[in-house]
């Protein structure tokens, strides 16, 4: 006889049973309320359009195409600067729009979630692959959430997909409710680990441990716009908030620690810093994209809250009546016996969703580590094009310059033109170093590319001479390197000629 099993055991089919307190503090922490979902969708969804119309539509022929500054057959080492064309999704002129588009319409409204997430993380892998130097930390942080939101139930809330009928027997559930997958503790851990590496880079900064880093991050010229120039002359304040911004890095711990109302106040203090960030500094989608991970940290307490204030604006419960639907997994019982296989592939394809995901997130946290120069790593492991593209975000060391250009045009006849604003060429250094750099993607690439080699050089100064006017002989780029400390400007502008052409 096969002696009974006692309901005390610890095992079900042979399978460990995770006891109920355990698994409480498990999903308390590693779980996400399907409302957070939804508004990091809905976050992600709106990132990613700002980043295309608003920052890089207006370049997309300049930067992105063989008619602008980067054409792929004018560099002598291709290896190094073009991604291989297995690896490559082809963009026009137009087709990144087109393709970025399509799938930030079906994102943003909760169809189709997990295909668009996955859409979107090709196009605009591709489109950073065509001009690496365009690529910051926000951009690379932006790429990786939207391949961890390709596993994540993004329509569980606020989306098009099929609602729940309770006169049909579905469930909808509960409000304490919240989604503990791998995918959720991954995309979770990852967030953390983002701010944890730059939290152990300021540490080992003696800049921002003498609390003068904010100071000088907020003499940069090209970095600092809308409130920044009126913040930079409060010295209380940046030291203030240098030691605010540090201390609120190391607690980033406490959002997979913590629980509740603590967790809800770290996550609100992180949103408050990165819209302190927008409104001060030029950091491309780098704020928004954080803001919209935050979301993922909001517990439901705090969704209740604002369900509550929502339910007292909306008193027809047009809101309410948004509801999310527990997804039950088929069964080879439920099935015909003709297709009693599925149950085994899907067991099979979440077995190799979880092995991408602990892959991937392994990876990419390497490489960051690598590249924010926490470990040592051989030479030749490092890509000079990529490293603007790290975590490390003002650390450890903020930067002790900022640069200009000047793009010298002399026509044979009068006096040369400034072919930046078709003014007489001046070097002395402007009164903001921003209005050298007709858009935020010219000083991105005139920033990244300081220390590029002469391929990059020739074609730069090959674009400006096809655009020049037709009597200009000759063009001559110019970088001019302003020091500063925390007080200012230090010394006087180097000049440093870049590259001399002729024209015609």
């Amino acid at each position: 006889m096969t002696p009974a099993r006692s309901d005390s055991t610890s095992t079900t089919g042979g399978d460990l049973t995770i006891p109920p307190s355990v698994r409480a503090f498990v999903r308390a922490r590693l779980g996400i309320d399907p409302r957070a979902l939804g508004a990091f969708r809905i976050g992600l969804g709106l990132v990613v359009v700002a980043d295309l119309l608003v920052l890089r539509a207006p370049g997309l022929r300049t930067f992105y195409t063989d008619r602008g500054i980067r054409p792929r057959g004018r560099f002598s080492d291709a290896r190094a600067v073009v991604t291989p064309r297995r690896f490559r999704i082809p963009l026009g002129a137009s087709s990144p729009a087109r393709g970025h588009r399509a799938v930030r319409d079906v994102r943003l409204v909760g169809y189709r979630s997990r295909i668009a997430a996955l859409g979107s993380a090709l196009l605009l892998a591709s489109l950073h692959a065509r001009n690496p130097y365009l690529v910051n930390g926000g951009d690379t942080i932006l790429v990786s959430l939207l391949v961890l939101a390709a596993f994540l139930p993004l329509d569980s809330m606020w989306s098009l997909r099929r609602r729940p009928d309770p006169r049909r027997g579905e469930t909808r559930i509960d409000e304490e409710h919240r989604i503990t997958t791998t995918a959720t503790a991954i995309v979770l851990l990852h967030v953390v680990s983002i701010y944890a590496i730059n939290a152990i880079l300021k540490f080992r900064s003696d800049a921002w441990m003498s609390g003068v880093a904010v100071r000088r991050i907020f003499r940069l010229e090209d970095f600092v716009y809308l409130f920044g120039p009126m913040l930079a002359e409060q010295t209380a304040a940046l030291t203030a908030i240098n030691w605010l911004w540090t201390v609120t890095l190391s607690a980033s711990v406490l959002l997979i620690l913590t629980t509740g109302w603590l967790r809800a106040a770290i996550g609100v203090a992180f949103v408050v810093s990165h819209l302190g960030m927008a409104a001060t500094m030029r950091l491309g989608a780098f704020p928004y994209v954080m803001v919209a991970a935050v979301l993922l940290f909001v517990p439901p307490r705090m969704w209740d809250r604002l369900a509550e204030f929502a339910s007292r604006t909306d008193p027809a419960g047009r809101l309410e009546s948004i509801a999310w639907e527990r997804r039950s997994g088929h069964t080879a019982a439920s099935m015909p016996s003709g297709v009693a296989v599925w149950p085994r592939l899907r067991r099979g394809g979440r077995l190799a969703g979880v092995v991408f995901l602990v892959g991937f997130a392994l990876s990419i946290g390497c490489w960051q580590v690598v590249a924010a120069g926490l470990v040592d790593a051989p030479a030749a492991t490092t890509d000079g094009e990529l490293d603007g593209a790290s975590w490390a975000f003002f650390a450890p060391n903020p930067p002790d310059s900022y640069s200009w250009y000047v793009i010298e045009a002399d026509r044979g006849t009068g006096d040369p033109i400034d072919l930046v604003d078709g003014g007489t060429v001046d070097f002395d250094r402007p009164a903001d170093a921003m209005d050298r750099y007709p858009t935020t993607l010219w000083k991105r690439y005139g920033t990244k590319t300081r220390g590029a080699g002469e391929a990059h050089r020739e074609p730069a100064v090959a674009y400006f001479c096809d655009r020049a006017p037709a009597d200009v002989e000759s063009v001559t780029i110019y970088r001019f390197d302003q020091p500063v400390d925390a007080d200012g400007p230090v010394g006087e502008p180097i000049r440093r000629e870049r590259i001399t052409a002729a024209c015609g």
